[in-house]
């Protein structure tokens, strides 16, 4: 009976074990990650494709490295792409194609204005395509693009979605998709995060890193120098040669949409030789985890892999993950207070 009555034990506290192993992991997959990005080293700043104060190299001459359309200010603070106005689009593109592999790109942006909660849009896009300056319905920019596109978006349109806002959130497009306003692109979303950004009293940080045919995009919106997940995805294809810009629109709803410096790094990866004799100006834009862009345009569920945990996905698992300790503990007790009651008795 002892034996049997260990034997019980031993099963159980190996079930707890096996349920707390996803809370762990939960823990760590949330906590601020600072490793993984680079730390601005200035060997591997490249100039070229960045954008700081005080500005020089911006204008429409043939020797500027960006060029601006629409309502865009540069001022020697900040880029203004819209000011808090209605119906404004502006946008600012580098001239310079891009030819590294594996980058990193730091964004530095400020949304404000005077509209209160819900009362205000519509936000900014970074891009990464083949097009440059090519106005459109898309935050400012064309809406079937070749590329990555970054939204930092403020204002939903579609009511009903479980994503909160301002949402930011990534897109790969081959030119075929359009983008979906009354769903704010989810049926193309790649993945995404809520992301309180507005009137902050501070500068807002975001960072794409593309490496090795991953994505990852990591926000730090309380200026601490911290990073936060936002993003991770493998299986991303995207080709060189194309341009980084950034945009923004107002409609019946405005704010200031400021980018105050883009800063592109080049990462030093090794790559296989068979890489190295790709054209990678060749490659097209897309992702191995998603069905054909084609064929998600008719789909409202988009069929994608599955997004990343929203807060509400993380509280439901966290909720089952506790349950289940609890469980364990209430089930421990009953074994043991009925072990003890047979030990009583054999006395």
């Amino acid at each position: 009976q002892e034996v049997r009555n260990a034997s019980k034990n031993h099963k159980l506290i190996g079930f707890c074990t096996f349920i707390s192993r996803p809370l762990l992991f939960l823990l760590l997959r949330f906590t601020l990650v600072q490793c993984d990005i680079t730390d601005g080293n200035a060997e591997h700043l490249k100039r070229e494709h960045s954008l700081m104060k005080p500005y020089q190299g911006v204008g429409s001459s043939p020797s500027s490295q960006w060029d601006f359309w629409g309502s865009t200010l540069v001022t020697s603070s900040y880029v203004r792409l819209t000011p808090d106005e209605r119906s404004r689009q502006g946008s600012i593109w580098n001239t310079v194609p891009v030819y590294l592999k594996d980058w990193e790109m730091h964004v530095q942006y400020k949304i404000h204005g005077s509209g209160k909660k819900n009362l205000h849009g519509d936000g900014i896009a970074i891009w990464y395509t083949k097009e440059r300056l090519h106005p459109g319905s898309v935050f400012g920019s064309n809406a079937k693009f070749h590329g990555l596109a970054l939204f930092i978006d403020t204002y939903h349109n579609d009511e009903a979605a479980d994503r909160s806002f301002p949402y930011i959130y990534a897109i790969v497009n081959n030119g075929s998709l359009p983008y979906d306003h009354g769903n704010d692109g989810r049926n193309s979303e790649l993945g995404g995060c809520s992301s309180e950004i507005r009137n902050k009293d501070h500068d807002t940080y975001l960072a794409i890193r593309y490496s090795k045919g991953r994505l990852t995009v990591m926000i730090d919106i309380d200026d601490k120098n911290e990073w936060k997940e936002c993003i991770d995805i493998g299986g991303v294809r995207l080709p060189t040669g194309y341009y980084f810009g950034a945009s923004a629109a107002t409609g019946d709803l405005s704010d200031n949409h400021d980018i105050i410096s883009m800063k592109m790094y080049q990462l030093m990866v090794e790559h296989t030789p068979d890489e190295d004799s790709l054209d990678w100006t060749k490659i097209e834009p897309s992702v191995s985890l998603l069905k054909s862009p084609k064929d998600n345009i008719d789909d409202p569920t988009g069929n994608f892999r599955s997004t990343p945990l929203t807060g509400w996905k993380v509280f439901l698992l966290l909720l089952c993950a506790l349950l289940g300790i609890v469980v364990c503990g209430v089930v421990g007790a009953v074994v043991f207070q009925k072990r003890q009651e047979r030990n009583r008795r054999f006395y």
